[in-house]
């Protein structure tokens, strides 16, 4: 369902909430947040909401629940693969790899290996825009965010160009629980021809590449394991979706807000690289890409709210909230719908995105890659004096990732920009 982009909050930067050094208005997105529902309930399906930030994050961190969003009970069920991807992995294997792979998202590695090419991708997108004058931003953020997560995951080998469009094919899966299901399955089953044609085209040129030459990246790292070819493949759709398909949307959205406030523009182009991490990470608290997040339990489930404690039942599922828990005002203050970069956070070893890039076991792995060529591109964009919104993005929902998808954002930019 296609929704307009809600009018943003009426807040005056000059009076702002106590502890907020600067308000920058409020959200662009927005879809039925109700912060005044209770922080933990259990509807009447047994379907357990979790809204409140201390109760979201002490149930990312329990070793009593396993993942059951991103279609995973379907897709782990119908899957014959030996090992699943590491997105639906649980346990000591799902710990294992990612201590193996931990090595591609360092902040040092980031630098050493991709600060670069970030760098001239960045170049070659804003001076593509320079010389057509007009462009959809949601094409350009993809393309960025593709030749990126494509460099750590291996896939730079492809037969035919086009790899970002067939992903975004792919990803447009129906909702798991739409009804009939008969329907929503012939329609998973029809949408697999964007799968083989992502294998085929761009996958499979990448695993043979490797066997010959391995690589510093995702796939070399498979081989070398002895993953097969399913199972590269089955990793490199989990990747591309983590790497690819978020960064682009939170790019167009962070794009979005500078474009609309001009002193937040102003302020991000002079800023230092604190500064200017601690705008990224409010817009994505504010903002965040994927706004629910499921688990299902696998025992017990212990947790405080209110100072009450709650018991989970084993076998239960849980929605968490991630949307309400960003603006639990307990944890962000006053005005907690409002832009603040820098509020003061109150609680324990919380970041300034809060839940935007989950927690515990299944906590996102590319959180420092997606802001740093967020921020590589963003500066690069927004250096252009006569840039312009020339069309505001169209904002639709996604059932696969619970949050929001940005399209035909149109930009230009006259000569004197150059």
């Amino acid at each position: 369902m296609t929704l307009s982009h809600t009018t943003e909050s009426r807040f005056d930067p000059a009076t702002s909430p106590a502890g907020c050094p600067v308000a920058y208005g409020g959200r662009k997105g927005q879809r039925g947040l109700d912060l005044t529902a209770p922080l933990v309930e259990c509807d009447a399906a047994g379907v357990w909401h979790i809204r409140g930030f201390a109760e979201a994050r002490a149930v990312l961190q329990s070793d009593h629940t396993k993942q059951a969003g991103f279609n995973a009970e379907m897709i782990v069920m119908a899957s014959a693969l030996s090992r699943q991807p590491v997105l639906y992995q649980e346990g000591k294997d799902h710990l294992e790899q990612r201590k193996q792979t931990a090595r591609f998202f360092t902040p040092k590695t980031v630098s050493a290996s991709y600060q670069q090419l970030m760098e001239q991708a960045a170049d070659r997108i804003v001076n593509q825009l320079k010389r057509k004058r007009r462009a959809d931003l949601s094409q350009l953020s993809l393309s960025l965010a593709v030749q990126v997560a494509g460099q750590v995951v291996g896939l730079t080998d492809s037969r035919v160009r086009g790899m970002g469009g067939r992903l975004e094919a792919f990803f447009r899966l129906p909702n798991p629980n739409a009804k009939p299901v008969w329907l929503t399955r012939a329609r998973l089953i029809w949408n697999t021809r964007h799968l083989l044609a992502f294998y085929w085209l761009d996958v499979l040129p990448a695993i043979e590449a490797r066997r010959r030459q391995p690589q510093e990246d995702v796939i070399s790292h498979l081989l070398e394991h002895g993953y097969t070819n399913r199972e590269i493949l089955t990793e490199c759709v989990t990747y591309a979706a983590a790497g690819m398909v978020t960064t682009r949307e939170f790019i167009s959205m962070a794009a979005w807000h500078f474009l609309d406030k001009p002193a937040l523009r102003a302020r991000y182009l002079v800023a230092g690289d604190d500064e200017r991490t601690a705008m990224l990470h409010e817009i994505l608290r504010l903002e965040p890409i994927v706004a629910h997040l499921y688990r299902r339990t696998t025992g017990e489930v212990h947790i405080t709210s209110a100072g009450r404690p709650v018991v989970i039942p084993e076998g239960a599922l849980i929605q968490l909230h991630v949307d309400a828990g960003n603006a639990d005002a307990r944890v962000t203050g006053a005005e907690p719908l409002a832009l603040c970069p820098g509020r003061p956070l109150h609680a324990p070893r919380a970041g300034q995105m809060l839940l935007s890039f989950g927690d515990g076991h299944h906590r996102c792995p590319g959180a420092y890659i997606a802001i740093q060529e967020s921020d590589i591109f963003l500066r690069r964009l927004l250096r252009l004096k006569s840039l312009q919104v020339e069309k505001p993005p169209t904002l639709t929902w996604n059932d696969l990732t619970t949050g929001y998808d940005l399209r035909q954002f149109w930009l230009r930019v006259t000569p004197r920009s150059a």
